[in-house]
């Protein structure tokens, strides 16, 4: 709003605040009406907007490319088809409803229920997928659900939420338990924050810095910036063919594509020949210079060139590069603010390193985290167990991949445990509460009902250990300056 008169500003506070209350009165009302669902009605209701979804993969990818240009049409019906079908496999054992626990040995009982109304930040990159994987979590546990768009994806954002709306009526159900703002804005948005009961931010840091200042509780998201390590004893060929999977995968639009490869000084030739048949393209230390020009503009993503093809890129840049090049890859040795390609490029480009000893490896990778993805993820080709647990537990990430692309693992996927998600929680690391995937269980409230039971009460010996007799630390020459006494406390 900067530049506005301070009456027009308090204007359209003003009717931001109406028009929100609107919304959140009309979901507060709907949600009311199905707070009686039970366990199989509600999985009902999250299973239909599932099916819908997999019928209009087609419809919904094509109303989000023809608004914002972004990816690949393949690669988004694709993804709404594995992520409708993958929430549903998730769905099978989910308890989201009355009792969902009883442990009679401690006598406690779990019994779940609804946040009430969510806000669900909308990013341009996939709103169809988060606004329809949003209502199947938020409708499983029986909660309604606002859209705030982004404003460059507000169509399509819209066409979404209608067609799901329209839905619901179908069966009978208030269709105000999904809503959308229309005309979306920041303070709007802000409103939204504020009046909810529960935020679940996708989106850049901005937006889920906001949602965290909103005073209402939140889930956000972290940066992604994949790093993966591919140590001499990986098939280099194979682990080439999954990094390109997963640049041709929406054109690396996903927060879990891989921006940076570490690969070990010995098999770096080998794994530039794998690139080379995997369709990469090795870019000259001029077309590096020239590429980070077009990428970056005042220090910021060019929105003209990300997420688009190698080709498109390339020559926007300036160069030309084969028909048959699928990816870009530029060489690279430092991280932070002086090595762009070091940071999370949304485009078919990847920064190459090279390491010698695997612990050089690791700190690479938490350096590269240290500038940009903190707790995202991070990938391993090797194999090696020990250096999998190794950089699992030296880096701070929340995701370790092993032998696949990230981008299968991460979220969710047929070759993965992981729970299917849209939203990456990355820990402290990342500035987020939650360190695993967002899915059915963070849009649940649970009480618990604990019972009397008898419990027997440890020996000290039981509960301290050695500690509790070692007189070094507790005996009669112990040091204890710095043990407050009685009458006054000695530092």
């Amino acid at each position: 709003m900067a530049g506005k008169e301070p009456a027009a500003v308090a204007l359209e506070a003003a009717a931001a605040k109406e028009e929100i209350a609107g919304l959140v009165a009309r979901a507060r009302a709907a949600q009311v009406q199905i707070r009686g669902l039970g366990q199989e009605e509600a999985r009902r209701v999250a299973s239909a907007i599932g099916w819908l979804a997999v019928t209009r993969a087609e419809v919904w990818a094509e109303t989000v490319f023809a608004e914002t240009g972004m990816g690949r049409l393949e690669s988004k019906i694709a993804r709404v088809r594995d992520r409708a079908r993958g929430l549903m496999r998730e769905y099978q054992t989910a308890r989201t409803v009355g009792v969902t626990e009883v442990d009679d040995e401690r006598g406690l009982v779990k019994i779940a229920k609804p946040v009430g109304v969510v806000a669900a930040l909308i990013p341009m990159t996939v709103p169809e997928t988060v606004v329809f994987m949003g209502a199947m979590n938020a409708l499983m546990g029986r909660n309604a659900m606002i859209s705030s768009p982004h404003p460059r994806a507000k169509k399509s954002t819209s066409f979404v939420v209608e067609e799901i709306r329209g839905l619901l009526a179908r069966m009978g159900l208030p269709e105000d338990l999904l809503l959308c703002i229309e005309n979306p804005g920041l303070v709007k948005t802000d409103e939204l924050l504020k009046q909810c009961d529960l935020i679940v931010a996708t989106g850049g840091a901005p937006m889920v810095k906001a949602a965290y200042s909103s005073g209402t509780p939140a889930y956000g998201v972290g940066a992604g910036n994949a790093v993966v390590v591919v140590d001499e004893t990986a098939d280099v060929y194979y682990a080439a063919e999954q990094v390109a999977f997963s640049q041709m995968n929406d054109y690396a639009i996903g927060c879990s594509t891989e921006n940076a490869v570490i690969v070990q000084a010995s098999v770096y030739d080998d794994m530039l020949k794998a690139i080379d048949q995997a369709k990469g393209y090795l870019c000259s230390a001029a077309e590096k210079r020239m590429l980070q020009d077009t990428l970056w503009v005042d220090g910021h993503l060019n929105p003209e060139v990300i997420v688009k093809s190698a080709g498109f890129i390339a020559q926007q840049a300036g160069f030309t590069i084969p028909d048959d090049r699928n990816w870009l890859v530029v060489e690279e040795s430092g991280f932070g603010p002086d090595h762009p390609f070091s940071g999370e490029k949304l485009s078919v480009v990847v920064a190459l390193y090279s390491y010698v000893d695997f612990g050089a490896a690791i700190e690479l990778v938490n350096g590269i985290h240290a500038y940009s993805g903190a707790g995202h993820s991070c990938g391993i080709y090797t194999s090696r167990d020990d250096r999998v647990m190794e950089l699992a537990e030296r880096t701070n990430t929340v995701r370790v991949a092993v032998g696949q692309a990230t981008t299968r693992s991460n979220a969710g996927g047929w070759t993965t445990g992981m729970p299917f998600t849209v939203n990456l929680g990355c820990g402290t690391w990342g500035g987020n509460i939650a360190s695993e995937n967002i899915t059915w269980k963070h849009y649940i409230n649970t009480t618990w009902v604990a019972r009397p039971i008898q419990i027997e009460v440890p020996s000290d010996e039981e509960l301290f250990g050695s500690v509790k007799n070692d007189s070094t630390l507790f005996g009669p020459d112990a040091e204890t300056s710095l043990i407050p006494r009685a009458g006054g406390v000695s530092w």
